[in-house]
């Protein structure tokens, strides 16, 4: 062919035996193949008893079937809700049960959580599916089991409900509008142009990070529907994505900080082993990077390393690598389809160089809190909304991040927020009041701390620590769950019960500098 059609509905028609898809392993799967799949899957949804704008949850590692979920659900106007597979059961029974959805899709791996989460939620026996063995799931090939291969009837778009933590501990899923269009006339690929990913020929995108997160999957769906084969890491690991990049010279991905850090870790010969030269674009968020990690990377993998700045509900900022070495600091000026503005208190605008809160607006259109119009309006003065991260903007337009959202934790890309941690600490018996807040970690840039005052009586010390540890390692993510208990006297805040949270985490970060 002499181009390749944009949109991965045209490529497959166009062109079913090209290889669109390697798996973790080395399967390579074909546009015909997946397209064939994805058909399946929306009319085995459909016989489920799904309709337009129903939900479905998944709770998978990185492969093949991650992609045919999303194509079906983009194709037959439904709702995908990616889950998080390290979340434990009360937190998978949350999302899907505040989600609504219809049919679940897991893999053995995850039947640990997953399993009691179902029961929790109320999911329906009958609509349980599992890739492997999960007592009480049927086997998701039944799913697909004499369903056509033929595109369904009744196309429409559908898109990706991720969920989002938020101050108040809970999760909240954000929820698009359909468009009541043909897939094909929204240009799901286009997303790439803004970081000048093109279309052309000669391009592969590496996945190399979970593909619950929201821009993993966003980075990775709009790559295929550019015509760009992907290539598919289950487990990461430094010099595996090292040999993977070299073998099927691979253009594109999305990173964090963290990856870079363990990159740049590897022994000097490991590291010269391998022609990573093929990359074109290696695009890092989701979390602060350190600028001595960051000018590393661009000594070694040159100007390919470009950031951006946005949120699950929408973006952006980004800035290339040579925009970053003019401006060390800075992620960058707003997306073509994006506004940035930085606000007082007030909702006014504030001049260049004034620190404010930073706010978004996409001009693709809006979102919703699924369930919370409170917070939905909360976030928002007219059509902007905003995370919480406090910025300024100078004159030419790019932004610097000096703060991050109230208290937030970061460690390794994923945002963990304070108070989902507290109130489960807050369940303990022993635990009068409590604080959670991230410190130094070399890795990991941040790990979750908690510092607790006891009842009366309570016994603080090692082995109620380690209890404490226990409490939370059943009840929250391993991501989530402290890393360390510290007791103290008498908690401190003020006389309206506000905690003075510096107080704790400053001594903490004496001879660090701590990511803002």
């Amino acid at each position: 062919m002499s181009a390749t059609p944009i949109g991965f509905w045209a490529q497959a028609a166009a062109d079913p035996g090209r290889t669109v898809l390697v798996a973790p392993g080395g399967e390579e799967w074909s546009a015909g193949r997946l397209h064939a799949e994805a058909n399946r899957l929306v009319h085995g949804l459909r016989a489920a008893g799904l309709e337009r704008g129903d939900a479905f949850a998944v709770v998978l590692p990185n492969g093949p079937e991650f992609f045919t979920a999303h194509l079906a659900a983009t194709q037959a106007g439904f709702y995908l809700v990616p889950v998080n597979h390290h979340f434990v059961a009360p937190e998978i029974a949350w999302i899907l049960a505040d989600s609504g959805a219809k049919v679940l899709v897991t893999h053995e791996r995850f039947a640990e959580a997953v399993a009691p989460a179902a029961d929790q939620a109320g999911l329906p026996s009958g609509h349980r599916y599992a890739i492997g063995t999960v007592p009480g799931f049927r086997p998701y090939a039944e799913l697909l089991a004499g369903q056509e291969g033929n595109a369904p009837a009744d196309r429409t778009l559908g898109w990706v409900m991720n969920y989002t933590s938020g101050t108040t501990g809970r999760p909240r899923g954000i929820r698009r509008p359909l468009p009541g269009k043909l897939p094909e006339e929204t240009p799901l690929g286009g997303f790439l142009g803004i970081f000048g990913i093109r279309p052309a020929g000669g391009n592969v995108h590496l996945v190399c990070s979970p593909l619950y997160h929201t821009a993993v999957l966003q980075f990775a769906a709009a790559a295929l529907h550019i015509g760009h084969p992907l290539v598919l890491m289950d487990r990461w690991a430094p010099e595996e994505m090292l040999r993977l990049i070299e073998r099927y010279s691979c253009s594109h991905t999305h990173m964090v900080p963290t990856q870079f850090h363990r990159l740049l870790a590897l022994p000097a010969e490991v590291r010269e082993r391998y022609d990573v030269s093929s990359m074109r674009h290696a695009i890092h968020g989701a979390a602060p990077c350190p600028e001595h990690v960051k000018r590393g990377m661009i000594d070694w993998w040159g100007r390919c390393i470009e950031e951006y700045y946005a949120a699950s509900e929408g973006g952006g900022a980004f800035a290339t690598a040579e925009e970053w070495l003019k401006r060390p600091g800075t992620v960058g000026r707003a997306w073509p389809i994006s506004e940035i503005v930085v606000l007082d208190d007030a909702g006014e605008r504030l001049a260049p160089g004034e620190l404010g809160t930073v706010y978004l607006k996409m001009n693709t259109g809006g979102f919703h809190y699924h369930k919370d119009a409170a917070k939905t309006e909360r976030n928002r003065v007219g059509a902007f909304f905003t995370v919480g991260d406090l910025g300024v903007l100078d004159e030419d337009g790019y932004l610097y991040l000096r703060d991050r959202k109230i208290d937030m934790i970061i460690s390794g890309g994923v945002n963990i927020y304070p108070a989902e941690i507290e109130a489960v600490l807050l369940t303990h018996p022993a635990v009068a009041d409590a604080a959670a807040f991230g410190i130094p970690h070399e890795d990991w840039g941040e790990e979750v701390k908690a510092v607790v005052e006891v009842v009366e009586g309570g016994g603080a010390g090692p082995a109620l620590a380690e209890e404490i540890l226990a409490h939370c390692g059943a009840r929250l993510a391993g991501f989530k769950r402290p890393k360390s208990v510290d007791f103290i006297a008498v908690m401190p805040r003020d006389p309206n019960g506000k905690l003075y949270k510096r107080r704790l985490r400053d001594p903490y970060w004496e001879g660090h500098e701590r990511p803002l």
